[in-house]
């Protein structure tokens, strides 16, 4: 199994904890890493563009004139596509992007991307997380305390309102339990800061 070297809140070494084989050391998948971030923007689209068709413009019920005699194209509407303030012919309409993939894909896809973060030295293990206050500031100069730079991902063992409410504030920071996780918003963070009891937490919930 993988080490990784334990800090406390001080950024000082207070022992390893042993990484499993079956999550941060597996074989990265590009591909799939690639499909499961596409699932993941996709289930998250609206879908809501919408365009009018000829039936939904108000209007139009008369025949705008005679069929003969003008010269002039025969026309049957003033909503017809062909004509200035009419319907619009094949355009979007509200739909769901959302698909499935399967559990056991998801779930590779998880390991290749803690797998990718771990050979490229952006895990960090901390052995407690327990903060005084709801209070952003302490949770800033915990970040900056252990040198962790740009956007960071905080993996919690389990539900911790205290620091979810003080991290919120933080547009570089964000917080994720151990259920929470995805391949997307591991992949989105350059920082992967874990509470020691998450990875146990991990080991329970992933390989059972």
């Amino acid at each position: 199994m993988p080490k990784v070297d334990v800090v406390n809140k001080e950024n000082k070494s207070v022992g390893q904890a042993e990484l499993p084989d079956d999550i941060f050391s597996v074989e990265i998948n590009k591909g799939l890493l690639h499909e499961v971030v596409c699932n993941h923007l996709a289930n998250k689209r609206q879908g809501n563009a919408c365009t009018k068709t000829k039936g939904d413009i108000s209007g139009g019920g008369r025949k705008p004139y005679k069929q003969k005699g003008t010269g002039r194209a025969r026309a049957g509407s003033n909503r017809s596509p062909l004509w200035r303030g009419g319907g619009t012919t094949f355009g979007p309409l509200p739909r769901s992007y959302a698909y499935r993939m399967p559990k056991k894909s998801k779930w590779v896809a998880l390991s290749s991307a803690l797998a990718a973060k771990f050979a490229d030295g952006e895990v960090m293990v901390i052995d407690d997380l327990t903060i005084a206050g709801p209070k952003t500031k302490a949770v800033k100069g915990l970040i900056e305390g252990l040198g962790l730079t740009g956007t960071v991902l905080v993996i919690l063992p389990e539900k911790n309102e205290m620091f979810e409410l003080a991290a919120r504030n933080l547009p570089k920071v964000r917080v994720a339990r151990v259920s929470e996780l995805n391949v997307y918003t591991v992949l989105a963070h350059e920082k992967l800061l874990i509470a020691r009891e998450a990875v146990n937490k991990m080991k329970e919930a992933y390989l059972g």
